[in-house]
């Protein structure tokens, strides 16, 4: 008996087969009214899906591409950090390279029919890319990232540590030509590593948000961590505008502090004006109800020190001044 898939076996009427007595039913014909299963299939039911034909096979005609990424020919095969992107090399209706697989860790595997692919291969801001050609057979491939690490901090001429919540990094690419940089990674904590691939950077170095800036040249050799110090001659200062020695600093106090070449270097409006400033001679100016206060001060490196400016006559100048 073969049955119709969907049929419900509440609904489905078998027919009846008679057996005269004392003998047995001949299985080689079945009796009149039997449902037979057809030699080859009925309209509306599906053949059985032999899985040897190639499309039921889908993985049949792949080939494994086992991938292994080093920082050198010499050095060992990275066991994590890595991500994997292989991409057809042919560009899609918008101008891009379609991505047909990815992976991450270390070695990676993948199962791809014949043909040319594109293999990327990234370790933090270091990366190499690789055409490679699959042809009916596994292939084991290395990518050679030459790439290094660059840990970078700062320090005070003396020696002391500077607070890392004041410290920011950023790595540029370096452009001999003088045009603008590249910006390659911003806003780097101190102690950080980051992965790159080998060459000269321009490494710049914040400490605080105003003028406190350190640029220097740094070389990342592959296979290498690169740890460099840049020395900063700045300190942290707090301004504060009040009536009387002692006193409560003013609230609604706006602050513009003034160089020697008289650029403004740093602007607020807050009773309590925090920030570093790099060594060297200031005017700070006050503004408080319509009239302005000023008072001179020099920042010594690694001196940290509060500048109280008074609300007094002695103090007071017109705007006049000012510009």
């Amino acid at each position: 008996m073969r049955v119709v898939p969907g049929a419900q076996f509440d609904k489905l009427q078998l027919p009846k087969i008679s057996v005269p007595e004392g003998e047995e039913p001949d299985s080689s014909t079945p009796p009149t009214g039997a449902i037979m299963s057809p030699a080859s299939p009925a309209a509306g039911i599906t053949p059985y899906a032999d899985p040897r034909a190639p499309q039921n096979a889908p993985l049949a005609n792949q080939n494994e591409l086992l991938l292994e990424a080093q920082l050198t020919p010499d050095s060992m095969p990275l066991e994590k950090g890595l991500v994997w992107r292989v991409f057809s090399p042919e560009p899609n209706a918008e101008d891009k390279l379609p991505l047909i697989a990815t992976a991450t860790g270390g070695t990676a595997s993948f199962s791809l029919p014949q043909g040319s692919y594109l293999v990327h291969a990234s370790f933090g801001r270091a990366g190499a890319t690789k055409r490679i050609t699959i042809r009916n057979a596994s292939r084991h491939e290395k990518l050679i990232l030459d790439a290094g690490g660059l840990k970078l901090s700062a320090k005070l001429p003396d020696g002391k540590e500077i607070s890392d919540k004041f410290l920011r990094f950023s790595i540029y690419e370096n452009d001999d030509e003088g045009n603008e940089r590249s910006l390659i990674v911003p806003n780097i904590k101190p102690n950080t590593v980051v992965r790159l691939n080998s060459g000269t950077y321009h490494v710049v170095s914040n400490y605080g948000s105003a003028n406190a800036t350190i640029r220097a040249e740094i070389v990342v050799s592959a296979g290498k961590l690169t740890e460099a110090t840049v020395e900063h001659n700045a300190a942290e200062v707090t301004l504060k505008l009040l009536r009387d020695v002692g006193g409560e600093a003013l609230a609604d106090t706006s602050w513009n502090i003034v160089n020697t070449n008289g650029d403004i270097v740093f602007e607020s409006v807050s009773a309590y004006a925090s920030l570093v400033l790099a060594a060297g001679d200031y005017i700070a100016v006050a503004k408080n109800k319509d009239r302005l206060y000023q008072r001179e001060f020099t920042v010594e490196s690694g001196k940290n020190e509060d500048v109280d400016v008074f609300a007094k006559a002695e103090n007071e100048v017109d705007s006049d001044q000012i510009d």
